[in-house]
């Protein structure tokens, strides 16, 4: 039996993991390959049961795992994300839940046949849309941050209210049901359960940061003391009111996210992998804990309920509760439309609905169906079409552009060269203003400050930056820079100017390979050279790939100290060349490279073999193929000054 169940978890959590790198791979949303791969993994093939391999246990676990994500969800509210998107934020939590579970009940009680308490219940259920569904489709969809943020806002604060308001309902009707006297005690418990959770929470959080940045803690419990406090702060809260756990480690998040807590970077990415780990294995054993007869209950009226909550109440819930506000029509007609279901909703649903049906309540038998539709529907068409969508809102971009930290005379060049011939968007971040005079004059877009100081931080969109170039003259700065953001821009698109070669035979001399970026262009690139060969009157010079013009051509061609620095695909797409690495194009991609400056002479020359190639003679020293001499003239119009 121990061994059949060991199988069965080895097989859940591999399922979630490699659902994971294949939607990666495929550039599709994983939350579509966890439910693929969950009713495969059940309904289908029959190879994982839950409810009959791991039995009780099973929904409590699910419980643990959903604090643990909603924790994480809270860490990542920024409250200066919260300032920029404030007046539509908080109507959607506010407004927007109350008049979203209005509608769901009207349309559950009148489009769906549902009695009226079962109806309430399924309002309060589709107010969720948590961050295990919406956080991995803002990670596929590269949204600009004001709209990720009413997004994220929403789907993290909405989901623990929305099992809140479920928990309420479920218990009016079937603890309460006529006694008027004990459904005022139900509003009364729920109130001190907000309460304590606030309260729990809060106190928590702030007693943990305190305790971080006295170092009371040392670094290597910090991320497994906060974990086990997780789990402690859902179980206590939950003992007071069933869910009220969700809204105490939400909130615990949200105060420990925005505090100055020493070592916060490494406690998010810990809580990152686990909430990876979590949401792709609770999604397959819910969706391989389906049951199809389940699906027996729903009729023509559960169709047309599920096409109503998807193109009717949902958008007009968002429009009526954002009217008057700062959001642009583009945010509304968008988060109108993206509304995902996941975990949590189904969670409850399979906790409330059974006990509904003892209960006797009519419509019951179809809530779990009902909200599984909701999940499959919304998860399917909004994960396919939430990145088409956003780009033809162009509230999105795809990832062109380039971050270099440091202004010197060389990358103030490069980054005016890629700006202004290559029209690629550059940011140049440095802490001198008068460093960045000359970029600014010339077209470039600057930042005034330190990169890594939370206000720039704040000021960048990530999500349109394709890499990143640490050009100071610090090389341990340079790897500081890259380890912080290669989190965010991953590995092979953080790039730092390399070390001397010299300290690379002295590890006591230079930062450690781990800690660094991607070393640039050539070992022979360092700082001090590149200054050199700029005031050596060193250039940038684009050529263009085309059929004509083959890359073979290109290397035959190209002077043999210049440095290659980029290439630029044809979808506009610009990545740096690792130094060490071996420089490839193809046709329509443009290579950018670093050479000495071409003088007249060498423009006079190429036209005189270019004149007798055309004859069938040689000039002295010229090349003796005619062919070769005739492509390099053509490439005078291919091959220009950046």
């Amino acid at each position: 039996m121990e061994h059949h169940l060991s199988i069965i978890l080895i097989t859940i959590v591999a399922l979630g993991v490699f659902s994971q790198w294949v939607a990666w791979w495929l550039k599709m949303p994983a939350i579509v390959l966890f439910l693929v791969s969950g009713v495969l993994a059940g309904p289908v093939l029959g190879v994982v049961n839950p409810s009959e391999d791991i039995g009780e246990v099973l929904s409590p676990l699910v419980g643990l795992a959903v604090a643990v994500i909603l924790f994480e969800g809270g860490l990542s509210l920024r409250l200066h994300e919260f300032k920029e998107a404030a007046s539509g934020v908080k109507r959607l939590v506010s407004v927007g839940a109350a008049l979203s579970w209005l509608l769901y009940t009207l349309a559950a009680h009148y489009i769906g046949q549902l009695s009226l308490p079962v109806s309430l219940l399924f309002g309060a259920i589709l107010i969720v849309t948590g961050p295990t569904v919406i956080i991995p489709m803002l990670r596929q969809a590269g949204l600009n941050r004001r709209t990720a943020s009413y997004l994220k806002w929403e789907g993290i604060i909405n989901d623990p209210i929305g099992a809140l308001l479920a928990v309420l309902v479920f218990q009016y009707f079937v603890f309460a049901g006529a006694d008027a006297a004990d459904g005022m005690q139900v509003f009364i418990d729920l109130g001190w359960a907000i309460l304590i959770s606030l309260i729990l929470g809060g106190g928590v959080a702030w007693l943990l940061g305190w305790a971080f940045n006295h170092t009371w803690v040392p670094e290597y419990l910090k991320a497994p003391l906060t974990f086990a406090f997780v789990l402690v702060i859902y179980g206590v809260a939950s003992e007071f009111f069933a869910e009220a756990g969700l809204l105490a480690v939400t909130v615990m998040g949200m105060i420990m996210g925005n505090m100055s807590i020493a070592g916060m970077a490494e406690l998010r990415r810990f809580k990152e992998y686990i909430t990876i780990l979590m949401v792709s294995t609770v999604f397959i054993v819910l969706t391989a804990d389906l049951d199809p007869n389940v699906l027996l209950h729903l009729d023509w009226h559960a169709g047309a309920l599920v096409l109503a909550v998807l193109f009717v109440v949902r958008p007009a819930a968002v429009f009526l509760s954002t009217m008057f506000t700062d959001m642009n029509w583009r945010d509304r007609v968008l988060v109108g439309w993206i509304a995902p279901r996941g975990i949590v909703a189904a969670a409850v649903a399979g906790v409330f609905g059974p006990r509904m049906v003892e209960a006797g309540y009519g419509g019951a038998e179809q809530l779990l169906p009902l909200i599984f539709a909701v999940v499959f529907s919304t998860v399917i068409l909004h994960g396919f079409s939430i990145g088409r969508l956003a780009r033809w809102l162009r509230l999105s971009s795809e990832p062109k552009g380039v971050l270099i930290v440091g202004a010197s005379p060389w990358s103030t060049e490069l980054a005016r060269a890629l700006t202004n011939e290559l029209d690629v968007q550059v940011v140049l971040v440095d802490s001198s203003w008068h460093r960045l005079r000359t970029a600014r004059l010339a077209g470039v877009r600057v930042l005034y400050g330190e990169v890594l100081s939370e206000q720039i931080q704040q000021s960048l969109e990530l999500n349109e930056i394709a890499c990143l170039l640490a050009a100071t003259s610090n090389d341990a700065y340079n790897a500081l820079v890259c380890s912080h953001y290669v989190t965010s821009l991953e590995h092979d698109r953080v790039f730092q100017l390399p070390m001397y070669a010299a300290d690379e035979d002295n590890g006591a001399k230079i930062v450690a390979r781990p800690l660094r970026g991607r070393p640039a262009f050539n070992n022979n690139a360092q700082y001090e050279e590149l200054w050199r060969r700029h005031f050596q009157s060193w250039q940038f010079y684009k050529t263009r790939i085309t059929e004509s013009y083959s890359f073979e051509d290109f290397k035959r061609d190209c002077p043999a100290d210049a440095i290659f620095i980029a290439r630029r695909y044809a979808d506009g797409t610009l990545l740096f060349n690792a130094a060490g690495g071996t420089p490839r194009a193809e046709v329509g991609d443009t290579l950018i490279y670093y050479a000495p400056k071409k003088d007249a002479g060498d423009r006079r020359r190429a036209r005189a073999e270019r004149a007798v190639a055309a004859s069938g003679r040689t000039l002295p020293g010229a090349l003796p193929d005619s062919e070769a001499a005739l492509e390099r003239e053509r490439q005078e119009g291919n091959d220009s000054n950046a």
